[in-house]
């Protein structure tokens, strides 16, 4: 059991929480919630060891192990993937040779009664009591198993991690952390760079295999299939519930509610009785009521309301030119990369209108096959784009694309044409850009701010096909709610690579399945499509138990 007792945290005379208390109990799962700025991240870096408190400390029982996924980190570059992930049993290989260094240090020791001898005896007999207390274990075998969970091939694990991305990077550093299976784990936004096969894995492992969990996640079907318990942040303190996230939603507006009714009964009541003591204030034979209630009043502490993030992203796609009956068609089309193929003889027809998914594992060629339509790579075959086709296309990195040097108002400025140059200000505002911060440079701004940012861009001239691949990264949870709506209205085409499944559902009447080098058309809904996949994922893990 892990306690947090009256933690706080203040800087610049800014208090971000105080008094915060709470348990960590062996066989939690908890989401940690809060609008962004409340102190998630900070919280979950002191219960991790990784930053100090104000005041108030974490008590961790003796040997207990807390391994920590921040959002941003490098593995090193010196060695493969399979020996970077083999790391997470680095305590026993050390313990194994150290044994191994005592026993021949006896064997050629003669002063069998000295006690430098009796020592080593010892220490042999302590490392040997634990080494040999530990669960027999084929090492290799739980490393491939992780390995190949979160989405590395066989042929990856011979690879330098210095080969790989940021997020495949990521994933080598969540394997270490899942095969240490340590008493509480902490995962910061864990999903960003995951795709939907490696996130049900996470979640069937984190579900059957580990202790504790806390997490901090935008992914909201992540959060609410592996959590039971949500402590969310709000105001400097937190509030405590045993649900997961979407039954925690609706808790938290019962109690904003009784805030709301027990603050106007409150006010009524101080109402009450200020005018009591404006009217009989100076009467002599009031004088006694008149005082009590004044320091009734001095003393009384005030409810406060629990704020609520009333910041939307207010998104209206303008309505769509027409286009030809089939604004995409792909005609056996294959791509491979030196020896590498990534799909051969792909074929699909997206039809005007049409709203379609494309899922896969990363590296199966989503991003790739989005770049052929939009003729940017050469490939085998015919990628066409249908009559009066406009596109409108949101790219992985589009974000890290904007001009660092200029200035919110700018960026956009330099796109808009016409009429609409008059109107920057007000489409900014709905972006949640208002006041100074439209002269703020790109520089300064965050991750998510950027992305909508970029959306703006995207918006600001009508298109017909909009291809969006991976758009909700650095998006909290409220942005996607409003931009799925805005979806979901759009009269256009729309092409959607995502890996979070809460936005993907309900969006999408067809899936394009990339894996094994094959590009697989299903008729069906993605939430059918997710359904089956779960399935038949979790079966294929099992397997290799």
């Amino acid at each position: 059991m892990i306690s947090v007792d009256n933690l706080a945290v203040e800087f610049s005379g800014t208090t971000l929480f105080s008094d915060v208390s709470f348990v960590i109990n062996p066989t939690d799962k908890i989401a940690l919630m809060g609008k962004n700025g409340a102190g998630k991240s900070t919280m979950m870096k002191i219960i991790a060891g990784e930053q100090k408190s104000t005041r108030g400390n974490v008590r961790v029982p003796k040997d207990a192990v807390i391994a920590y996924l921040p959002q941003h980190l490098l593995t090193e570059d010196n060695c493969t993937v399979f020996e970077e992930a083999a790391k997470a049993f680095k305590h026993v290989f050390e313990m194994r040779d150290e044994m191994d260094k005592l026993n021949k240090e006896l064997e050629t020791r003669t002063d069998y009664e000295s006690d430098a001898y009796m020592s080593i005896i010892e220490k042999v007999s302590d490392l040997g009591e634990k080494y040999y207390a530990l669960d027999e274990v084929n090492y290799d075998a739980e490393v491939e198993k992780a390995l190949k969970g979160l989405g590395f091939k066989q042929e990856d694990f011979i690879r330098q991690t210095n080969e790989f991305s940021g997020g495949w990077r990521m994933r080598i550093e969540l394997a270490k952390i899942l095969l240490q299976k340590p008493d509480l784990i902490l995962l910061d936004e864990p999903t960003n760079h995951i795709d939907i096969e490696s996130v049900i894995w996470l979640e069937d492992f984190l579900l059957n295999k580990a202790n504790a969990v806390m997490v901090i996640s935008h992914d909201r079907a992540f959060i609410d299939n592996i959590t039971n318990r949500t402590i969310e942040v709000t105001m400097g303190r937190i509030y405590d519930y045993k649900a997961n996230y979407s039954h925690y939603l609706q808790l938290r507006e019962d109690r904003r509610s009784h805030q709301i009714k027990a603050y106007q009964e409150q006010q009524k009541f101080i109402a009450d009785n200020i005018a009591f003591i404006e009217r009989f204030k100076g009467t002599y034979s009031k004088t006694n009521q008149v005082t009590s209630r004044e320091r009734m009043l001095e003393k009384l502490q005030i409810i406060e309301i629990d704020e609520i993030d009333t910041s939307s992203l207010k998104l209206r796609f303008p309505p769509s030119p027409r286009s030809g009956d089939y604004p995409v068609t792909v005609k056996d089309v294959s791509k491979s990369y030196d020896n590498h193929i990534v799909f051969k003889d792909a074929n699909m027809s997206i039809a005007r209108g049409e709203k379609v998914s494309f899922v896969g594992r990363n590296g199966e060629g989503k991003s790739t096959m989005i770049k052929a339509i939009l003729n940017e790579i050469q490939v085998e075959g015919t990628c066409q784009l249908g009559h009066n086709v406009k596109v409108g296309y949101f790219a992985q990195n589009q974000a890290s694309l904007l001009d660092p040097e200029l200035t919110i108002f700018q960026t956009v400025d330099e796109v808009a044409f016409g009429d609409i140059r008059n109107q920057i200000k007000n489409i900014l505002g709905r972006f949640m850009f208002s006041g100074d911060d439209i002269d703020k440079k790109v520089s300064m701004l965050s991750g998510g701010e950027k992305t909508r940012l970029a959306m703006v861009k995207l918006l600001l001239e009508p298109v017909n096909l909009l291809i969006l691949d991976e758009p909700t990264n650095h998006l909290d949870l409220k942005s996607k709610d409003v931009l799925k709506e805005a979806l979901s209205t759009y009269d256009g085409t729309l092409i959607l690579v995502s890996h979070d499944r809460d936005f993907l559902q309900g969006l999408s009447q067809k899936v394009f399945e990339f894996k094994e080098q094959r590009v697989i058309e299903h008729f069906e809904t993605i939430d059918a499509f997710l359904e089956r996949n779960r399935i038949k994922s979790i079966a294929e893990i099992n397997l290799m138990k």
